[in-house]
């Protein structure tokens, strides 16, 4: 891996940090946040919200804006709004003006992360510098999670919650810096070649409005008129996209992205498996929280080992079994490790023990290192060198709905059985664990589901597709 290839993923993974860290550096300030502001509990959960609805909703058109005008423009400009809006949500002093921070938040890094993929794919050419790459990236995610967690703690405790945002500047404007001299230019064929105004308006409409729906299920249930009647409006809108795209002249995203098995198999695990991995990060924190009392800190500090444990597999083993056993052997085995993980977390007790009931789902969860860097070589693997934005921002798009619907299905079922459960004349501690639980289970049931998909359709990732395109699409800076 040549010098500017290693600046040019310096770039790439820092990105991806700074968008994961933002995700989880929020969850331990936002009491604060509450206390400071004077949000409604209704209200604060538009801090996350928010932020879910931009960025899920604008991830397919900015993929493929990416390709068309440039990719290197395109992450550009999306750090640099992050960076801005990361600067007014720390200036915040009223909740409106927070909600409409985070919102240009999750535009931000949409645009940027939406091309991170398209960018990495097309300059590490070589299969096994690409397997190192993607470990390296997949590394920065996983550590982004955990650090996000801890670094909140600290930042909340230390300074004030303002400062959970105002990190993102500095850092930000390094990376644009560095991004500028560090990343091949490259030539997009412009909106010309793919202007599609209505299937825009469709695709981004339908997935915003997707995502609101799904965020708001806890709040109005499933089978409430909110829930059903904007969830079939949103389904509409996205099947007249498709419809849009079949007939088009200049299609947003070709169909022809959708005729790859590698594809279509793995955003399909994708979905299923992050909808475990992401809820259990949720589920778990609350379970140390509200059923074994630790406070914020502590509980990033618990879950430190389960991001050491993904980073140091994705880092320093993935590649190497990528490479010689092939993405679908490896990523099936990593779904088994996360199902020993979730099994595991299906028993755990009121009165648990760190190191008998928690540290071995912590050891366990490095199955996350072998799934997530397995999970993007098969997802990009399909795609044509002009259609990496698309396929990139495709795959950010379905990571997104896949949290939003695990946190979603599995946080309501914890809220039903603990309810139950105290209505039955149970404990609070016990109904909460008892609560958490059954999420457990459905998670386990998610990542079996995975793990029968990604045996029935996955094949073995194929370089081809992108081994021209530094000769068609790229030149140097």
């Amino acid at each position: 891996m040549s010098q500017s290839q290693r600046l040019a993923l310096t770039v790439l993974s820092v990105t991806m940090l700074m968008t994961i860290l933002d995700g989880s550096i929020l969850t331990v300030a936002m009491p604060a946040i509450q206390s400071d502001l004077g949000f409604t509990p209704a209200g604060l959960s538009w801090t996350i919200n928010a932020y879910l609805i931009a960025f899920g909703g604008l991830l397919l058109l900015a993929g493929r804006l990416g390709d068309l005008l440039g990719r290197k423009a395109m992450l550009l400009a999306g750090n640099l709004v992050f960076t801005a809006a990361s600067l007014l949500a720390g200036a915040a002093t009223s909740p409106e003006l927070l909600i409409a921070a985070r919102f240009l938040q999750g535009v931000g890094s949409a645009m940027a992360s939406a091309v991170v993929l398209g960018i990495l794919v097309t300059l590490f050419t070589d299969p096994r510098q690409r397997a190192k790459a993607i470990g390296v990236f997949s590394f920065t995610g996983a550590a982004g999670a955990s650090i996000g967690q801890v670094l909140g703690g600290v930042l909340t405790d230390t300074l004030s919650w303002h400062w959970i945002f105002f990190i993102n500047v500095p850092i930000g404007l390094a990376t644009v810096a560095l991004a500028v001299k560090a990343l091949p230019a490259d030539r997009g064929p412009g909106l010309a070649a793919g202007a599609d105004v209505l299937g825009a308006v469709l695709v981004t409409g339908g997935l915003m409005l997707g995502i609101y729906t799904v965020v708001k299920i806890e709040e109005y249930g499933w089978l409430s008129g909110h829930t059903l009647g904007l969830g079939a409006l949103a389904a509409f809108l996205l099947a007249g996209f498709f419809a849009r795209q079949a007939t088009a002249r200049t299609p947003l995203m070709p169909l022809r992205i959708l005729r790859s098995r590698s594809v279509v198999g793995g955003n399909l695990v994708q979905m299923l498996s992050l909808s475990a991995m992401f809820a259990f990060q949720i589920i778990v924190a609350l379970y140390m929280q509200q059923v074994l009392g630790y406070g914020a800190l502590q509980t990033g500090l618990a879950m430190l080992p389960a991001a050491v444990a993904i980073g140091a597999v994705s880092l320093f083993v993935s590649a190497r079994l990528n490479t010689r056993f092939g993405e679908r052997a490896v990523l099936a085995a990593g779904l088994v490790l996360l199902l020993l993980a979730m099994g595991w977390l299906t028993r755990v007790p009121v009165q648990a023990a760190y190191v008998t009931d928690l540290l071995p789902v912590m050891v366990l969860i490095a199955g996350g290192g072998l799934v997530l860097p397995a999970l993007t070589a098969l997802g990009m693997s399909g795609a044509k060198a002009d259609d990496a934005g698309l396929a990139s921002g495709l795959f950010n798009t379905t990571q997104q709905i896949g949290m939003a619907l695990g946190v979603a299905v599995l946080s309501t079922l914890a809220a039903s059985r603990t309810g139950t459960m105290l209505t039955s004349g149970a404990s609070e501690a016990a109904a909460l664990a008892g609560g958490y639980r059954l999420a457990f289970v459905v998670a386990a049931g998610l990542l079996a589901a995975a793990l029968v998909v990604s045996l029935a359709v996955l094949r073995r990732a194929a370089p081809a597709p992108f081994a021209e395109a530094g000769k068609v699409a790229v030149r140097a800076s």
